[in-house]
């Protein structure tokens, strides 16, 4: 017998009359994971350690810096001028090593809720209307129930212009700084470990916190810019970057420190527009604190809450995603 195994004919298949087996979805190995990186890259914790210790090491050259190169005089009373230069270099210590960490994360600098092409756009000025309105909402208040009097001119003629553009320039810088530090880089990347509003909560009573280290503030004072800090990142989601919140706080400032020429968070600065004083019940005032610290200060906030709820419907804030192989530092593009 022929133990060969018999050859079918060229032109035949055993499989031609059955349908081709499915081929299997690819199915990429997961990322290895470990203490240091997820699946989404760096851990944030990690990020955020390697982002403060950079800003360590910049604050630590602009102290050097100011007192071997600028010579800088130590005061607990600086000079207009050297406060603007002192806000304008504490921005740029929190901003730098943001973009420092942009090319290190393979992210836009713009990430983080400062886009270049944004930058004194139409979110700015709206913001910079709303912290208009918002002061002089407050301020109304107070005096309606006699608790603040404008008194005299303190400046006149060129001056009222020379100190308006100066508190304008002044408190844009502080906007800028302060909002990049509590709501820039830090909350970009805290609420990639923890989420968008666990990361608010803890950044806005930090920045309550901070304030409380201001000459004259107090616990209510602090607890008012807690919980503005809550608002800001509200609007931060709604808007999608900083811009807007910059005008605000910005004009927010500029209104308590040179138009009602009040105290901010318990400073008083020279180059007020008035000698305006307060007076009654700090509830109504906020004492040596100034208005941040009345009561009718939390109904204006609900009230601009509730403004951007209304104006700013939808979300617009880009969550944190996983950072690309190659993905390049272009700090113009915007964020949304």
């Amino acid at each position: 017998m022929d133990n060969e195994p018999r050859r079918l004919p060229d032109d035949v298949r055993p499989d031609d009359d059955q349908p081709a087996a499915p081929s299997l979805p690819q199915i990429s190995p997961p990322s290895p994971t470990n203490i240091f990186r997820n699946e989404r890259g760096l851990r944030a914790g990690w990020r955020i350690l390697i982002y403060i210790l950079i800003v360590m090491l910049f604050s630590t050259a602009l102290n050097l810096a100011l007192d071997k190169i600028f010579h800088l005089p130590k005061t607990s009373s600086p000079a207009p001028g050297q406060m603007l230069l002192v806000e304008f270099l504490l921005f740029l210590v929190v901003w730098l090593p943001a973009c420092l960490m942009a090319w290190i994360e393979h992210r836009y600098v713009s990430d983080y809720g400062l886009p270049l092409a944004s930058a004194f756009g139409k979110l700015f000025w709206q913001g910079c209307a709303l912290g208009v309105a918002e002061i002089v909402a407050l301020m109304g208040c107070i005096a309606v129930f006699h608790g603040y009097s404008f008194g005299s001119l303190n400046i006149h003629g060129a001056a009222i212009f020379k100190w308006a553009i100066f508190w304008g320039i002044f408190f844009i810088v502080v906007g800028l700084f302060e909002e990049f530090a509590f709501r820039g880089y830090l909350q970009f990347t805290l609420a990639d470990g923890i989420g968008f509003w666990p990361a608010a909560w803890i950044l806005s009573l930090s920045f309550g916190a901070v304030h409380l280290m201001n000459t004259g503030e107090s616990p209510v004072g602090a607890l008012s810019v807690a919980v503005i800090g809550i608002i800001f990142a509200f609007t931060l989601r709604r808007t999608g970057n900083l811009w807007f919140l910059v005008g605000w706080h910005a004009a927010f400032d500029f209104g308590e420190t040179f138009l009602f020429s009040v105290p901010n968070s318990g400073n008083v600065f020279e180059g007020h527009l008035s000698n305006a004083t307060l007076h009654g019940p700090v509830w109504l005032t906020g004492g040596s604190v100034g208005p941040e610290g009345s009561v009718f200060s939390f109904i204006t906030m609900a009230a601009a809450a509730l403004f951007i709820h209304k104006v700013f419907p939808a979300s617009s804030y880009r969550e944190p995603s996983p950072v690309a192989s190659h993905h390049p530092v272009n700090p113009a593009a915007t964020s949304q």
